[in-house]
């Protein structure tokens, strides 16, 4: 089979995206990343900021300023539900602490919206089952935000593994941290995070390991270490080694960390080549090489990119070159909870997704 090239795929894309019509979003949460998401926007063909949903009155007043959002697009936590009845709001993009995405995500899914949720999409697989369930009864769509899903070097890596030019994919290493700072913020407060490092930065080499080796794991072992416990309090992970066993015999070796910087990198090892990457899932550029040579895909913001092919995957009914559905995020939330229970109890732990 001839897998298409990435200048191809892009090309297309692009050439649809300045034919079909363009995606209105509103952004529920208004922090550093939901403001990145929104500047991304503005380079965007296929994707606007249209409205708003914010607990905090000085944050919607700025942003229907810079935006140009009407007062009529505008809602709080509590009232957010009378976009059913704003036919200028196609979806909203959850952007708020993990756990309050399940409910959040569930209460757009009955107004009748299309919901992107940020990832990890829940704080575990149960909450994130419930939101698929309740987005295909509610006929909508429901994506997370794998914005990496859209990133040129990456897709390059996994077009070429596709292709057969690592030969048979025998090891991966992910290896996903950074030292966090102020110890009063949500993603360490258990209440809201559902956890510490795993549920931020550790689904990167989560999610890396299964679209870099093109499989699903069957097993995992996992080992915690935890030097703070005053800042990593019970039930917020700081330091977490775990290891993925996929069908055909490749092993992952991965790291989670909350107390380590210069940590973001993939390692992708066949018999006939490698892909080495770093960064691997920074806000980019992502940089690397194989043994081909470098990686130097053109760097495009990675928000820009994801949202214009979600519009299309929205709009068009586009299929995306590696999956960004609920049903993915699902994949990855009964990986975090079998990681969990592999700490727990230091066993080996089944995984089935």
């Amino acid at each position: 089979m001839t897998i298409p090239s990435l200048p191809n795929f892009a090309e297309a894309m692009s050439s649809r995206n300045d034919q079909e019509g363009v995606l209105r979003v509103a952004i529920m949460g208004l922090g550093s990343y939901g403001t990145r998401v929104a500047q991304a926007m503005e380079s965007s063909k296929r994707a606007k900021v249209v409205g708003v949903i914010s607990g905090t009155p000085s944050k919607v007043e700025n942003w229907k300023k810079k935006y140009g959002i009407p007062d009529k697009n505008c809602y709080n936590y509590e009232n957010f539900d009378a976009i059913k009845d704003n036919p200028d709001i196609d979806a909203v993009y959850v952007i708020t602490p993990n756990a309050l995405h399940k409910e959040q995500s569930i209460r757009v899914a009955k107004a009748g919206k299309h919901v992107i949720c940020e990832k990890p999409m829940a704080i575990n697989a149960a909450e994130a089952k419930e939101m698929v369930t309740a987005c295909e009864e509610a006929g909508v769509k429901l994506l997370i935000g794998y914005r990496l899903h859209f990133e040129a070097n990456t897709l390059k890596v996994v077009n070429m593994r596709k292709a057969g030019d690592f030969g048979d994919i025998k090891f991966f290493q992910g290896l996903s941290g950074f030292m966090i700072g102020d110890p009063t913020q949500w993603r360490l407060d258990p209440a809201l995070s559902g956890g510490g490092a795993m549920m931020d930065i550790g689904i990167y080499s989560i999610n890396g390991a299964r679209y870099m080796v093109g499989e699903e794991p069957i097993w995992v072992t996992a080992q915690e270490v935890k030097t703070d416990p005053v800042k990593f309090k019970e039930g917020i992970d700081e330091t977490i080694t775990f290891q993925l066993g996929f069908p055909s015999g490749v092993v992952a070796s991965c790291l989670s960390t909350y107390s380590q910087n210069n940590l973001d990198k993939f390692f992708l090892n066949g018999t006939k080549g490698f892909a080495e990457m770093q960064p691997s899932t920074g806000y980019g550029p992502i940089k690397g090489r194989t043994h081909q040579g470098a990686l130097d895909e053109p760097h495009i913001m990675h928000q820009t990119v994801q949202m214009d092919q979600m519009a299309g995957i929205i709009l068009d009914g586009a299929e995306p070159p590696i999956p960004v559905d609920g049903r993915e995020g699902l994949k990855d939330m009964v990986i975090i909870d079998a990681i969990f229970e592999a700490v727990k109890t230091g066993g080996k732990v089944a995984i089935s997704v």
